[in-house]
């Protein structure tokens, strides 16, 4: 049987996955969108992302594997067969799951940077667009890829272990 080395194959890898790809989402967004938003980067503007990437990484950890993943998840499986390749059910995941997040995290990182205001919605819809087209952008080309690289690498690592702890002394057991 295949195993599938660039997927997290439990919880744990699973978590370390999610974990890798929400990290650097937030930190590309949230320095996106900060500097964006200031005209240009100074220290004020650094100390703002600062500030607010704990926050928004704590709130993409909760809401992506409790909301938009398995959203994402369901509908992939939906457009999807079983024989489908790796790469067409990989980029349905990320295009549903960049939606919904995107989506969510639009209006959440103005709330969180702006506190509630009268033009939380027309924000919303001015800016959503344009960060939907960025992280899907950046999720296909860069980040889901580091996390997929660093699965292939763990898996090999413990393939490697596992097919040590089998010999002894040049035999197989």
């Amino acid at each position: 049987m295949h195993l599938e080395k660039r997927l997290p194959r439990n919880g744990k890898e699973g978590l370390l996955y999610g974990t890798i790809i929400s990290t650097l989402t937030v930190f590309f967004m949230t320095t996106y969108s900060a500097i964006y938003f200031a005209g240009d980067f100074n220290g004020e503007v650094a100390f703002t992302i600062l500030k607010m990437l704990p926050i928004i990484w704590i709130i993409v950890m909760i809401i992506e594997p409790a909301i938009f993943g398995r959203i994402a998840e369901a509908l992939t499986a939906k457009f999807t067969k079983p024989e489908d390749s790796f790469n067409s059910k990989i980029l349905f995941r990320i295009l549903f799951t960049v939606l919904g997040m995107s989506a969510a995290m639009t209006l959440i990182g103005d709330v969180v940077g702006n506190g509630f205001h009268s033009e939380l919605f027309s924000n919303w819809l001015h800016n959503w667009p344009r960060n939907f087209v960025i992280v899907l952008a950046a999720e296909s080309l860069v980040i889901q890829p580091i996390a997929r690289f660093v699965m292939v690498k763990l898996h090999e690592s413990q393939d490697a272990k596992a097919l040590a702890a089998t010999e002894v002394d040049g035999q197989v057991l």
